[in-house]
């Protein structure tokens, strides 16, 4: 197979649970999450002869759910949806990764990877529940909505070593609640 063919019989083994986990954490239901990440099969489906194959399969299929899910807080209209209209489109997967590395590989799964993955994402929120509110903040901004340093610095007029100051001490607070809660 060349680098810009893809293979749609094998994106519900290879992807789906990586990108329900992307889609819960931006919009915390299951169903909502569910719809999203089917809208984005068909849609790539419809597409498929527009990947040149510039980006990895995934990569591909991220970029169609993330409009998939900006769609849908624009129909829902709410004040969540007008703040999460601000996802990121950068593709750097680098920074915003600390959480991700944590899950279960999404090519080598099984039936309890799957629960065991639907577990650690609700582990994940209730551990960020109990953060203090500003912390909690910066860090989902950071890690899992994938925002530019410099732009959270900004919203929060903070200096970026206060800044990772209070991404370490998130991720401390958010082990050390994993351990307890997760582990």
């Amino acid at each position: 197979m060349s680098n810009n063919q893809i293979d749609p019989t094998k994106w519900v083994d290879q992807y789906s649970d990586y990108l329900f986990n992307f889609t819960i954490a931006r919009v915390n239901d299951r169903e909502v999450a569910q719809d999203l990440i089917s809208e984005t099969f068909l849609a790539g489906l419809k597409s498929m002869k527009n990947f040149k194959g510039e980006a990895t399969e995934r990569t591909w299929l991220i970029s169609i759910l993330k409009r998939k899910i900006i769609d849908h807080y624009r129909k829902s209209n709410s004040k969540k949806g007008k703040a999460e209209v601000h996802i990121n489109y950068k593709d750097d997967e680098s920074e915003g990764d600390w959480l991700e590395e944590r899950v279960a590989d999404p090519f080598d799964k099984t039936a309890e990877d799957s629960i065991q993955n639907e577990e650690l994402g609700e582990a994940i929120y209730n551990c960020l529940d109990k953060l203090p509110q500003k912390q909690a903040k910066i860090f989902r901004m950071k890690t899992i909505d994938n925002f530019d340093t410099e732009a959270i610095c900004n919203e929060f007029d903070i200096t970026p070593s206060n800044f990772w100051v209070i991404i370490h001490r998130a991720r401390t607070a958010m082990a050390g609640c994993m351990e307890k809660t997760w582990i």
